[in-house]
């Protein structure tokens, strides 16, 4: 009896080298689909979209610090304003009177609005362009609405240690890194100015303080704009690939849109608006359009080498009709009136059949008295 151990796995070398199956790091959920344009659009009415918060959030600062430059005549002259009414226009004012107190607190506010206020305009307006650029325009409470599951410890542990947690901590040690070492160079360069400023008064040494400090900042927001675009990418990534289904659910949504009455209504409607411009583009083909003359329009074509009768190659009604003998008037095709036959050959006769024995009679008389017409023999007309 053979006491071997029973071989619980099979390890092949070559050269030196283990061969490793690839398979077990392939996607285990099954979901190798991409996502079908109805499922991007269900997620999109629930607000799961494809959005990075860092490009806004970097460009917005970006925006703002340029602003600075921008702005900075007007936001030197308020501050100057405060500057002054509190060095020397606030001693007139009775500090231990209340209502004085709330005069001078007033225009405090007022002023340090009005300086406010256009980079906080700027800031929201690009905030929205910022979003409208990456998702449209989108109103939905679902992201706001409680779920339970949010606040599963398990769930809350898993997102904790998940590789999307991982990269996020990298991605603030590197923006931790690039804002210090940006900052720190940009101020080694300024090291030899700094000694200048001790000959200037206050007012040159603030501004040169403050332009330093917005050109400092302006910097750091281009580099941080680099981390954006690689956060962009990755959350792209993530985002493609948390959405994709399995081959099943692309079966039972194809099903599902398929049973659809209003989505079979649209392919039907679809299939008649191509057969009719196909219809339309071969009336001038016709030697004949026999009508109604105002409810029905039936197109004749005769060629003996192909069919042994004549046969109907567009037909309608009403405006469809009308639409046939435009296009016959605009190709030099013969319109004949004849009530009863254009009723028998639009209710009786599809197109591409040719007409019923019934019928050889009356067509043959139309279709001498078009050859007349046009000096054509009906032998040889074709």
């Amino acid at each position: 009896m053979d006491l071997r151990p029973f071989p619980v796995c099979k390890r092949t070398e070559h050269r030196g080298l283990t061969a490793i199956n690839l398979q077990l790091f392939a996607d285990s959920s099954g979901k190798t689909e991409k996502a079908t344009p109805k499922k991007r659009q269900d997620l999109r009415k629930k607000g799961q979209v494809m959005q990075s918060r860092e490009v806004t959030a970097n460009f917005i600062l970006l925006i703002v610090f340029l602003s600075f430059r921008v702005l900075g005549n007007y936001l030197y002259r308020e501050m100057k304003i405060v500057f002054n009414f509190f060095m020397s226009e606030s001693a007139a004012y009775n500090l231990s009177d209340p209502n004085e107190i709330m005069r001078v607190l007033t225009f405090a506010a007022i002023e340090i609005a009005k300086m406010a206020a256009p980079f906080f305009i700027i800031a929201v307006v690009v905030g929205i362009l910022g979003s409208y650029v990456q998702i449209g325009f989108l109103f939905t409470l679902e992201p706001i609405k409680p779920k339970f599951s949010n606040i599963s410890p398990l769930k809350g542990l898993k997102r904790l240690f998940s590789a999307r947690s991982l990269f996020e901590l990298v991605k603030s040690i590197a923006k931790v890194i690039i804002i210090a070492w940006v900052a720190w160079s940009s101020i080694k360069a300024e090291f030899l100015n700094f000694t200048k400023l001790m000959a200037l008064e206050m007012g040159p040494i603030v501004m040169y303080i403050l332009d330093s400090a917005v050109g400092i900042g302006i910097k750091i927001c281009l580099a941080l704009m680099a981390i954006s675009a690689v956060d962009y990418f990755f959350q792209w990534r993530r985002y493609e690939k948390d959405i994709r289904m399995t081959k099943q659910e692309v079966k039972e949504e194809y099903k599902q849109l398929e049973g659809n009455p209003e989505v079979r209504s649209k392919i039907k409607q679809k299939q008649r608006e191509i057969s009719m411009r196909r219809m339309l583009k071969d009336v001038p083909k016709a030697d004949v359009v026999i009508t109604n003359p105002t409810h029905f329009a039936v197109a004749i074509k005769y060629e003996p080498q192909k069919k042994p009768a004549p046969y109907v190659i567009a037909k309608g009604a009403d405006f469809m009709a009308q639409r046939i003998k435009e296009i016959a008037r605009e190709s030099k095709v013969e319109i004949v009136e004849n009530k009863p036959l254009a009723q028998a050959l639009y209710h009786t006769v599809d197109i591409g059949e040719v007409i019923p024995p019934e019928l050889y009679k009356a067509v043959a008389e139309v279709l001498a008295f078009v050859y007349n017409l046009q000096g054509k023999n009906p032998q040889t007309a074709h």
